[in-house]
């Protein structure tokens, strides 16, 4: 299923893999995994990859989507020599990619929350992964990728919000709710739920909350 808003078309791949189409013809995946695939598009001009968990970098799924000359843009903090060129993208600031205005922003699990192990370290340590401010076809997508909802989060808005909200592992289906109101999108495409047992969730009921305050959210 497709979601357009403007000039942009969004796809949910499976997990937390988007694609994103402007009407002109560019093409951005972020975070493509070989599991929720269809083939090899090899149609993106543009990848960017958050963090290093299997399921966000996945060296054959970015070949696998990328054009012959797709331009990588991942987090510097990932080991890519699995890659030939990569964009480093820095944990927070501003940079652009092919043309593409990109803020990164820091994203984690708060260590005194309860998206921690067993030993009661965060499944996502502060520095480990950076979210996605992109600004594609003068729209403003924002993908915070696998964190719990951060103060420094209150000060960003955009204009299509893509949050994780299955649980465990990142922020739950009600944090990501409050996490949507402070952003103050037009539009609320949600991700990384009902993959696997851990991030099972409701996501009509997340759907539902939100458009009873008038914010439209796509189950995509």
């Amino acid at each position: 299923m497709t979601v357009e808003y403007e000039r942009v078309t969004f796809e949910r791949l499976g997990h937390a893999s988007i694609r994103i189409e402007t009407e002109d013809g560019l093409v951005v995946y972020v975070d493509p995994w070989s599991e929720v695939l269809e083939g090899e598009p090899g149609d993106g001009d543009v990848v960017f990859v958050t963090h290093d968990d299997f399921d966000h970098y996945d060296p054959e799924a970015i070949e696998a989507v990328g054009g012959t000359d797709a331009t990588v843009a991942a987090y510097e903090a990932i080991d890519t020599d699995d890659l030939d060129e990569v964009v480093d993208l820095p944990l927070e600031g501003d940079t652009t990619v092919d043309g593409i205005d990109v803020q990164t922003v820091p994203a984690s699990n708060d260590p005194d929350g309860e998206h921690v192990d067993d030993e009661g370290d965060p499944f996502h340590a502060d520095g480990e992964v950076i979210g996605l401010l992109l600004t594609i076809a003068d729209v403003t997508v924002f993908v915070p990728s696998d964190t719990d909802f951060l103060a420094h989060h209150e000060s960003v808005s955009a204009d299509v919000f893509v949050p994780p909200i299955g649980g465990h592992y990142t922020m739950d289906r009600h944090e990501a709710a409050d996490f949507a109101r402070s952003v103050d999108p037009d539009l609320v495409l949600p991700v990384h739920y009902d993959t696997f047992e851990a991030i099972e969730t409701d996501a009509e009921a997340f759907a539902d909350d939100l458009e009873s305050e008038g914010i439209r959210v796509e189950l995509f």
